[in-house]
């Protein structure tokens, strides 16, 4: 097995994980928001020296490199993604994304939505085509007004999608592909095949709003790599915790496909310890993603909320809070507030000197001597003390006439009463005597991990040693998949209706097979498992029960189906009594690719004392002021090493805060467990 990479940016910085023949190497480089080409190639020029090689060696015995970025997210909240037209259905304008938020821009202006005449009745029957004079005069209104891509959303179409693929090919016919006037067109019902019409909208919206950008950067990416000499795939994250092809990959995919892929890690962390109930944390430079695992099963939204805008493409359920590294501090009507607004990777925090002019929760960090100026990223960056002091002073210091460093400590509690608070809502989705662990990771997830599970109140807390790249090691956890849609429409019973069922799916797999053969997987090597959307007859809410292929045919299988179909059903406050309708069938086709998998350290005594380098200042408290605090080596504390509070863990990735009144033990995975004394 030659060279994998896993490449995750962040708002702040762009994380490598690289594995050869076992051994793993982390890297991390600053994002470059204007061309995240830039940042995803240093990233692998820091693996490659990480290694001792060449960038051409590397990429010319690598087998796998996976890359999951944040441009999808960052152009919905930023509002520069492409300029849609919209064509809907006659009475649907009301449902468009139209509406200006505070400070934000809305979707789509009001006048580049055009409603049209057409109808079916949902059950294969036309009674109304879209008038092709019409469809193309709308069109050309929408051109001539700016449109980049062109969206198409149908009342019915979830149910019968003939009207929608009837005004692509009136489009298409007008502007083919090969005339530089060519315009994307997108069908709602080639993103969702569930029902909810402003959903189904929105997710069609969302997706051809990101789609031009993100297609400029993966394909610009895939060619950089042929350029120096990979020619194997380049993979792309999703939010359903799989990677595929560019080709294959929609853009509303790859929405939070970083933090999906940390939930995955998280879950496949706490399978080492037989745990099956955790919350997974996330802290990075410009945000804090909290997700959860229940009884094994990641946590899963079916009608995600994605930056404000109600969808139904279903996706891992991941909440994110305006709160990192980068955070601005700053005083509103009287008040600390910290965040939602970073400084992000440029200028980012006064203390980067890049910049910077604003107070942030890494300039409160290093006033406190959390952070070592002369070791930021194992000294490949140095942090200047007194720039961070100068604006921890002017924004928050005097406006509340507090001294430096008790100002630097209330952004830090502000920060981990924030996300505490957080954290104990998601343990509400968690029965009596469950008690989950916390997964924390990410760059800065180490330095507030005890103030945070202070105020959630949770016992433990578990960090890798891959934690500040974390979504980017649990990237390489991933393996190649593609999910299907189809409208199902039928009772879920001991009755179901067999060949309706088989068709459905044996059409949808061999779509998978001929998928899968273009990222070079032949059938024997693919694995599929269903997803059944179920709700109650009558009922208007969906629940999602996994089934295996052919569970329809085996009676057993079909019963365990039912019953847990009844169940989940129940749970969400459905009554079941008049019967079960299965909506929406999905196909999961996967093809196993390696993965990195942990291993155990050697048992040897462990002396905790020779891991310790250096002592500085820490500000402990207001009433102990700064105390000469032990800093140790995190590479030199072996299996079984107990650090007790206070205590600072460096290494070159990231640094942890072993607060007073608690202790960090090393364990056999070499991960670091935090608990309180």
């Amino acid at each position: 097995m030659g060279y994998t990479l896993d490449i995750d940016t962040g708002g702040t910085f762009t994380d490598g994980f690289a594995v050869y023949d076992g051994e793993a190497r982390i890297v991390k480089v600053p994002t470059t928001p204007h061309d995240l080409t830039i940042c995803f190639f240093e990233t692998i020029l820091a693996a490659a020296d990480a290694f001792n090689v060449s960038v051409e060696d590397f990429l010319y015995d690598a087998d796998i490199i996976r890359f999951s970025n944040t441009i999808g997210t960052n152009t919905i909240i930023q509002r520069d993604g492409s300029k849609i037209g919209l064509l809907v259905s006659r009475g649907m304008g009301v449902l468009s994304p139209t509406t200006e938020e505070a400070g934000r821009s809305s979707l789509i202006a009001s006048d580049m939505v055009i409603e049209i005449d057409e109808e079916t009745n949902g059950y294969g029957n036309v009674i109304q085509k879209p008038d092709a004079t019409k469809v193309l005069h709308a069109v050309q209104i929408l051109i001539d007004q700016g449109a980049r891509a062109i969206v198409v959303s149908l009342e019915n179409s979830h149910l019968d999608a003939t009207n929608e693929k009837n005004v692509r090919q009136i489009i298409k016919n007008e502007y083919p592909r090969d005339y530089l006037g060519s315009v994307p067109v997108f069908l709602s019902s080639d993103i969702s095949a569930r029902a909810g019409l402003e959903e189904r909208l929105n997710s069609a919206v969302l997706n051809a709003y990101i789609h031009a950008k993100l297609a400029r950067l993966l394909y610009k990416a895939g060619e950089d790599l042929r350029q120096k000499g990979y020619g194997k795939t380049l993979f792309i994250g999703h939010n359903n915790a799989s990677v595929a092809r560019v080709a294959k990959t929609r853009a509303i995919n790859t929405y939070n496909s970083g933090p999906a892929a940390g939930l995955l890690g998280a879950r496949e962390i706490g399978a080492l310890y037989g745990i099956d109930n955790l919350i997974s944390t996330d802290m990075g430079g410009t945000s804090y993603d909290i997700g959860y695992v229940r009884g094994g099963q990641a946590s899963y939204a079916l009608e995600p909320d994605v930056e404000g805008f109600s969808c139904n493409l279903p996706m891992m359920a991941i909440r994110a809070l305006g709160t990192g590294g980068g955070s601005i501090a700053h005083i509103e009507d009287g008040r600390l507030r910290v965040g939602p607004k970073s400084a992000g990777a440029l200028p980012g925090p006064a203390c980067f000197n890049l910049g910077g002019t604003k107070a942030t929760v890494t300039d409160a960090n290093l006033v406190l001597g959390v952070l070592d100026p002369d070791f930021f990223l194992g000294g490949s960056m140095r942090l200047d003390l007194n720039k961070a002091r100068d604006v921890i002073l002017r924004d928050v210091a005097k406006p509340l006439n507090l001294s430096i460093e008790e100002a630097a400590v209330q952004i830090l509690e502000t920060v981990n009463y924030g996300m505490g608070k957080a954290v104990a809502n998601v343990a509400k989705n968690f029965a009596a005597g469950e008690d989950p662990v916390v997964i924390a990771y990410g760059g800065a997830g180490g330095l507030h991990a005890c103030g945070i599970a202070s105020e959630a109140k949770t016992a433990k807390v578990i960090m890798t040693p891959f934690s500040s790249v974390s979504s980017a090691y649990s990237s390489s956890l991933m393996d190649v998949g593609h999910l299907y849609y189809s409208r199902a429409g039928m009772e879920l019973s001991e009755n179901i209706d067999r060949s309706v069922l088989k068709n459905i799916i044996a059409q949808k797999w061999r779509e998978a097979v001929s998928d899968m053969r273009g990222e070079g997987f032949t059938e024997d090597k693919l694995r599929g498992v269903l997803q059944l959307f179920v709700r109650s007859r009558g009922g208007a809410k969906d629940v999602l029960v996994v089934a295996p292929l052919g569970f329809y045919d085996e009676a057993d299988a079909l019963s365990d189906v039912m019953m847990r179909t009844t169940l989940a059903l129940k749970e969400a406050g459905e009554i079941t009594e008049s019967g079960v309708w299965l909506e929406t069938i999905a196909l999961m086709v996967t093809a196993k690719i390696p993965h990195y998998e942990m291993q155990a350290l050697p048992e040897k005594a462990a002396n905790v004392s020779e891991a310790i380098k250096s002592y500085r200042p820490l500000y402990v408290s207001r009433k102990a002021d700064f105390v000469k605090t032990p800093i140790y080596d995190r590479e030199k504390l072996g299996r079984g090493s107990v650090v007790e509070g206070p205590a600072l863990v460096e290494s070159d990735m990231t640094t942890i805060l072993v607060a007073d009144g608690w202790k960090m033990t090393v364990d056999k995975f070499n991960n670091a467990v935090l608990e309180e004394v």
